[in-house]
């Protein structure tokens, strides 16, 4: 896996740190966030939408990103489309 580093939060400082990568070889976009909480965890786990299980499975998580990113959030969704495989 050769992650692509988009871009880290400019207000990071030295503690956490939420970051966006795209990784091309698996057609994926890579974050790093903040957890939710309980109480946002629990509403998203709550939350059913059509034609899917309620819950979030062991496998997968909720992560939570501030608005400043957009611009990187939209990079990486240039370089997803750059890639040819979409």
């Amino acid at each position: 896996m050769t992650l692509q580093f988009i871009g880290i939060d400019p207000e990071t400082g030295q503690e956490g740190s939420p970051t966006v990568w795209v990784d091309e070889s698996k057609q994926e976009f890579v974050f790093q966030g903040f957890k939710p909480g309980t109480e946002l965890e629990a509403e998203c786990a709550a939350f059913v939408a059509p034609g899917h299980a309620p819950g979030i499975p062991p496998h997968e998580s909720v992560v939570r990103m501030p608005f400043r990113m957009v611009p990187m959030l939209r990079e990486a969704c240039d370089v997803a489309e750059r890639s040819g495989l979409l």
